[in-house]
């Protein structure tokens, strides 16, 4: 099966996209966990965090999700970054993401 972000990224699934440049795509999640939630992701498949071969790419990464945040209406107040690596680390689909969560109180406890 195809997977799903490189779908986005190429165009051949509809989303919000939100972001877009010549290295990540971000686009609100259609399951949103906050008042924003927006997946930021590369345009070239990487299967996880630990596949990442240039870190510059997670800098990238950050720097959109920071620009979003502030187009959001939500870096004052705070809003949260997470990469998950792996099944076991909470990674449900095999390509790099990075999820920007806020808008809301988020709880402290990590799960």
């Amino acid at each position: 099966m195809a997977c799903i972000f490189c779908q986005i990224v190429s165009g051949e699934v509809a989303s919000e996209i939100m972001y877009r440049d010549d290295e990540v795509v971000a686009f609100r999640d259609i399951e949103a966990r906050a008042p924003t939630h927006i997946l930021i992701v590369p345009r070239k498949h990487v299967s996880s965090l630990a596949e990442v071969a240039d870190e510059g790419l997670i800098g990238r990464m950050v720097k959109v999700a920071k620009e979003l945040a502030k187009q959001e209406g939500i870096a004052e107040r705070g809003y949260r970054l997470v990469i998950n690596c792996g099944r076991d680390g909470g990674q449900v689909i095999s390509h790099l993401h990075m999820h920007l969560l806020g808008g809301r109180h988020l709880s402290a406890n990590m799960g």
